[in-house]
Protein backbone atom coordinates (compact mmCIF):
# COMPACT_ATOMS: atom_id res chain seq x y z
CA UNK A 1 0.00 0.00 0.00
CA UNK A 2 1.33 3.50 -1.04
CA UNK A 3 1.99 6.14 1.72
CA UNK A 4 -0.82 7.98 -0.27
CA UNK A 5 -3.25 4.88 -0.14
CA UNK A 6 -2.30 4.21 4.04
CA UNK A 7 -3.40 7.94 5.06
CA UNK A 8 -7.01 7.52 3.30
CA UNK A 9 -8.00 4.33 5.82
CA UNK A 10 -9.40 4.39 9.30
CA UNK A 11 -9.21 6.57 11.31
CA UNK A 12 -9.67 9.50 10.09
CA UNK A 13 -9.36 13.31 10.67
CA UNK A 14 -10.77 16.12 8.97
CA UNK A 15 -8.95 16.69 6.12
CA UNK A 16 -8.84 12.23 5.45
CA UNK A 17 -12.65 12.91 5.46
CA UNK A 18 -12.50 15.61 2.90
CA UNK A 19 -10.57 13.71 0.64
CA UNK A 20 -12.90 10.58 0.91
CA UNK A 21 -15.85 12.51 -0.28
CA UNK A 22 -13.80 14.44 -3.00
CA UNK A 23 -12.29 10.99 -4.13
CA UNK A 24 -15.93 9.71 -4.16
CA UNK A 25 -17.36 12.22 -6.06
CA UNK A 26 -14.48 12.51 -8.64
CA UNK A 27 -15.15 8.33 -9.22
CA UNK A 28 -18.98 8.60 -9.45
CA UNK A 29 -18.29 11.83 -12.13
CA UNK A 30 -16.49 9.41 -14.55
CA UNK A 31 -19.82 7.07 -14.42
CA UNK A 32 -17.54 4.35 -14.67
CA UNK A 33 -19.27 1.25 -12.57
CA UNK A 34 -16.20 -0.90 -12.43
CA UNK A 35 -14.06 2.09 -11.33
CA UNK A 36 -16.82 3.28 -8.75
CA UNK A 37 -17.40 -0.72 -7.49
CA UNK A 38 -13.92 -0.77 -6.92
CA UNK A 39 -14.29 1.59 -3.98
CA UNK A 40 -16.51 -0.98 -1.95
CA UNK A 41 -16.31 -4.00 -0.09
CA UNK A 42 -16.81 -7.75 -2.12
CA UNK A 43 -19.63 -7.78 0.29
CA UNK A 44 -20.93 -4.20 0.65
CA UNK A 45 -23.73 -3.36 2.13
CA UNK A 46 -25.87 -0.74 0.41
CA UNK A 47 -29.70 1.27 0.67
CA UNK A 48 -30.47 3.28 -2.14
CA UNK A 49 -33.69 5.48 -2.16
CA UNK A 50 -35.92 2.09 -1.73
CA UNK A 51 -33.27 -0.41 -3.33
CA UNK A 52 -31.51 -2.47 -0.67
CA UNK A 53 -28.78 -4.65 -1.84
CA UNK A 54 -25.27 -6.35 -1.38
CA UNK A 55 -22.15 -6.90 -3.20
CA UNK A 56 -19.91 -5.06 -5.71
CA UNK A 57 -21.67 -7.14 -8.48
CA UNK A 58 -24.81 -5.78 -7.31
CA UNK A 59 -23.26 -2.71 -7.33
CA UNK A 60 -21.90 -2.52 -10.61
CA UNK A 61 -25.42 -3.29 -11.92
CA UNK A 62 -27.29 -0.93 -10.07
CA UNK A 63 -24.55 1.63 -11.28
CA UNK A 64 -24.96 0.84 -14.77
CA UNK A 65 -29.13 1.06 -14.88
CA UNK A 66 -28.50 4.09 -12.81
CA UNK A 67 -26.66 6.37 -15.71
CA UNK A 68 -28.12 4.55 -18.28
CA UNK A 69 -31.35 6.64 -17.05
CA UNK A 70 -29.36 9.68 -15.70
CA UNK A 71 -27.71 10.94 -18.62
CA UNK A 72 -25.47 13.93 -18.30
CA UNK A 73 -24.87 12.63 -14.68
CA UNK A 74 -23.08 15.74 -12.69
CA UNK A 75 -22.32 15.28 -9.09
CA UNK A 76 -21.04 17.64 -6.08
CA UNK A 77 -20.23 15.77 -2.42
CA UNK A 78 -19.55 17.33 0.44
CA UNK A 79 -18.75 15.80 3.87
CA UNK A 80 -20.77 16.91 6.68
CA UNK A 81 -19.40 14.89 9.36
CA UNK A 82 -16.95 12.06 10.32
CA UNK A 83 -16.00 9.50 12.96
CA UNK A 84 -13.50 7.32 13.32
CA UNK A 85 -13.92 4.94 10.39
CA UNK A 86 -17.55 6.51 8.94
CA UNK A 87 -18.28 9.33 7.40
CA UNK A 88 -21.69 11.62 6.90
CA UNK A 89 -22.09 13.36 3.24
CA UNK A 90 -24.43 15.71 1.45
CA UNK A 91 -24.51 16.26 -1.85
CA UNK A 92 -26.49 17.52 -4.94
CA UNK A 93 -26.19 16.23 -8.96
CA UNK A 94 -28.31 17.00 -11.79
CA UNK A 95 -29.01 15.05 -14.63
CA UNK A 96 -32.04 14.73 -17.52
CA UNK A 97 -34.19 11.87 -18.72
CA UNK A 98 -34.25 10.43 -22.14
CA UNK A 99 -37.04 13.05 -23.22
CA UNK A 100 -34.82 15.93 -21.46
CA UNK A 101 -36.63 16.87 -18.31
CA UNK A 102 -33.99 18.05 -16.17
CA UNK A 103 -33.54 17.30 -12.01
CA UNK A 104 -31.59 18.00 -9.38
CA UNK A 105 -30.92 15.31 -6.77
CA UNK A 106 -31.01 16.32 -2.98
CA UNK A 107 -29.49 13.52 -0.85
CA UNK A 108 -27.46 12.69 2.64
CA UNK A 109 -25.38 9.45 2.80
CA UNK A 110 -23.94 7.55 5.72
CA UNK A 111 -20.82 5.56 5.24
CA UNK A 112 -18.77 3.09 6.96
CA UNK A 113 -15.66 1.73 5.87
CA UNK A 114 -13.28 -1.16 6.74
CA UNK A 115 -9.72 -1.02 8.04
CA UNK A 116 -8.44 -0.96 4.21
CA UNK A 117 -10.59 1.91 3.69
CA UNK A 118 -13.22 0.34 1.43
CA UNK A 119 -16.46 1.28 2.23
CA UNK A 120 -18.32 -2.03 3.58
CA UNK A 121 -21.85 -0.21 4.20
CA UNK A 122 -23.53 2.95 2.00
CA UNK A 123 -27.09 4.18 3.05
CA UNK A 124 -28.07 7.01 0.69
CA UNK A 125 -31.45 8.92 1.38
CA UNK A 126 -32.05 11.29 -2.11
CA UNK A 127 -34.79 13.35 -3.42
CA UNK A 128 -35.33 14.54 -6.78
CA UNK A 129 -36.91 17.58 -8.03
CA UNK A 130 -37.30 18.91 -11.79
CA UNK A 131 -35.73 21.68 -12.94
CA UNK A 132 -35.27 23.89 -16.10
CA UNK A 133 -32.34 23.48 -17.95
CA UNK A 134 -31.77 27.30 -17.37
CA UNK A 135 -31.72 26.28 -13.34
CA UNK A 136 -28.72 23.68 -13.71
CA UNK A 137 -25.86 24.97 -11.62
CA UNK A 138 -23.18 22.23 -12.32
CA UNK A 139 -21.57 22.81 -15.75
CA UNK A 140 -18.87 21.52 -16.59
CA UNK A 141 -17.36 18.96 -19.49
CA UNK A 142 -19.48 15.86 -19.17
CA UNK A 143 -17.87 12.65 -17.61
CA UNK A 144 -15.51 14.03 -15.35
CA UNK A 145 -14.16 15.48 -12.25
CA UNK A 146 -15.69 18.57 -11.37
CA UNK A 147 -12.95 21.24 -11.82
CA UNK A 148 -10.94 22.24 -8.69
CA UNK A 149 -12.66 26.06 -9.03
CA UNK A 150 -16.00 24.99 -9.55
CA UNK A 151 -18.19 25.97 -6.54
CA UNK A 152 -18.83 23.21 -4.02
CA UNK A 153 -22.62 23.12 -1.57
CA UNK A 154 -21.09 25.22 1.01
CA UNK A 155 -22.36 28.42 -0.42
CA UNK A 156 -25.78 26.93 -2.51
CA UNK A 157 -28.94 28.46 -1.92
CA UNK A 158 -30.72 25.15 -1.87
Amino acid sequence: MTTAAKKLIPPFDREIAIAKARMAEDAWNSRDPDRVAMAYTEDSFWRNRAEVFQGREAIRAFLRRKWDKELDYRLVKEMWAFGENRIAVRFQYEWHDDAGQWYRAYGNENWEFDENGLMRRREASINDRPITEAERRFHWPTSGPRPQDHPGLINSPE
